[in-house]
């Protein structure tokens, strides 16, 4: 079956589908020896393409990962100012996985990894509106940021969906999202004259972070990953 070269260096793990892009752009795949271009397509079971004169393997069997992320790792493979990854937590899964989405340096808690391109784009579309729940420790006048937390607000000139916000304690709230702008959760605070303490992500769509200890991963249970599919 033939599909788009980005969707296959994508399955075959070798980079996401944006990296794919600039690749092919730069002349650096090539289908059957001829250099690509964007918009071809090709079917590994009958072509040959590469990447770098690297040859694709098989598609390797998609691996769906949960993340305890702590703080002081960014969510990206790599960093150009050598900060740690939460990448490196999980290279001992045997696979090229990605984070689905990011955890700001200074947030903790769930964090995706996958070679599912599918999933990945899923998850993250805004359309699909994937409900992500953050309990965060704050100090400030809560009376009085929770009527402005739970209305209309605005990050970078654009209206958000109003969030979900419950105070579970003296300093604690609960808030739900769905859209994850960067630092999002942050600035809403900081708006609403809230200062962060902490924050850390315990839910993405029905699939909970549990007791999963910091720093550790594990693998989705079948059921988690049909939950995250039907989103």
């Amino acid at each position: 079956m033939e599909e788009r070269l980005q969707k296959l260096l994508s399955a075959a793990g070798v980079c996401s589908r944006r990296a794919a892009e600039d690749y092919i752009e730069a002349g650096r795949v090539t289908v059957n020896g001829r250099v690509a271009v964007l918009g071809d397509k090709a079917d590994l079971s009958r072509d040959t393409v590469a990447l770098d004169g690297v040859e694709l393997g098989p598609v390797p069997e998609p691996v769906y990962l949960m993340l305890n992320k702590p703080r002081g790792y960014v969510s990206t493979l790599s960093d150009e100012q050598g900060r740690k990854t939460a990448a490196e937590l999980v290279a001992d899964c045997g696979v090229r996985v990605w984070p689905v989405g990011r955890l700001d340096l200074d947030s903790e808690g769930l964090l995706f990894f996958t070679n599912d391109g599918a999933l990945t784009h899923k998850l993250l579309h805004p359309s699909h509106q994937v409900d992500k729940q953050y309990l965060v420790l704050v100090t400030g006048d809560i009376e009085a940021a929770l009527p402005v937390l739970s209305g209309p607000m605005a990050l970078d000139g654009v209206l958000l969906a109003p969030a979900q916000v419950d105070r579970l304690g003296p300093n604690l709230l609960s808030v739900v999202i769905h859209e994850g702008r960067n630092r999002q959760v942050r600035r809403m605070c900081a708006q609403a004259g809230l200062t962060v303490k902490a924050l850390r992500r315990v839910r993405e769509g029905s699939v909970q972070l549990g007791g999963l200890k910091l720093g550790t991963w594990r693998h989705l249970t079948q059921e988690e990953v049909d939950q995250l599919r039907q989103m």
